[in-house]
């Protein structure tokens, strides 16, 4: 499985996080780090290890980005890694020693999350399949993010990745109003009836943000965690707003629209 496997690392100004998520992965023969046109260091550091290629394309969407380096690799399993994961120890031991059969086509992960540099105890990330036979998955769309499709059975990794993600908060913010307008489409375009109960939630604006505070806080039990666990839960309360004054102002254009015919 090791020389079977191709760590795929999607970047784009990832000079905070890339080293740490490339030292975990001597034990590759070749990673292929697809840049979109990085403006920092990233793709110094990321040279700076010898089995390191990088492949670059302009940022179209997440979806058609992974779908790109996917088509680059060339082995018959794919690690399909964000910059800001970082792998235990225990990772490449767990995959030298993986023995999947044929109808097992993906591995599902399980993340800790970290907030500058400090594990906590909960979070509402949730597992993704990060190693796939790359002749069976493909990568679509699903608002804000990207999901991917899986032909056949899926399984477990014992081992537990930390997505410990070190840019500024000036950053996240910038980037989380863009999830938001896609994900506030996404919601607006989709029957109800086809929401999951989460996202049945946020399409009612207003309980979301005080469940997401209630949950993570004492739910996760992450007021335990001190100012790392406060932070988180306003972070992710801070999501939650945002999400909902962007479906607010598509209520608010579609009146003011209907109010003009």
């Amino acid at each position: 499985m090791v020389e079977s496997t191709t760590p795929l690392v999607l970047t784009y100004n990832e000079a905070p996080n890339i080293r740490r998520t490339l030292e975990k992965l001597t034990w590759a023969r070749v990673i292929l780090v697809m840049d979109s046109l990085s403006t920092d260091e990233t793709l110094e550091i990321a040279r700076s290890f010898p089995n390191v290629q990088v492949a670059q394309r302009p940022f179209g969407n997440h979806t058609a980005q992974w779908n790109f380096g996917l088509d680059l690799c060339r082995t018959d399993w794919v690690l399909a890694l964000d910059a800001d994961y970082v792998l235990p120890e225990s990772f490449a031991k767990e995959l030298a020693g993986l023995r999947p059969g044929e109808d097992v086509s993906a591995f599902y992960a399980k993340f800790r999350y970290c907030v500058f540099g400090r594990p906590l105890r909960g979070t509402l990330y949730p597992p993704r399949t990060v190693l796939f036979r790359k002749d069976r998955c493909r990568y679509v769309p699903d608002g804000h993010t990207q999901r991917l499709q899986v032909q056949g059975r899926t399984d477990f990794l014992r081992s537990v990745i930390d997505h410990d993600d070190r840019k500024s908060f000036s950053h996240w913010l910038w980037a989380q109003d863009r999830y938001a307008v896609l994900e506030g489409a996404k919601l607006a375009e989709t029957p109800v009836s086809s929401l999951s109960r989460q996202d049945r939630l946020r399409h009612k604006v207003v309980f979301a943000p005080l469940l997401v505070f209630l949950y993570t806080l004492i739910g996760k039990g992450l007021i335990l965690d001190g100012w790392p666990g406060w932070f988180y839960v306003f972070q992710r309360t801070l999501a939650e707003v945002i999400l909902s004054l962007r479906l607010i102002e598509m209520k608010l254009e579609k009146q003011k629209t209907e109010r003009g015919k």
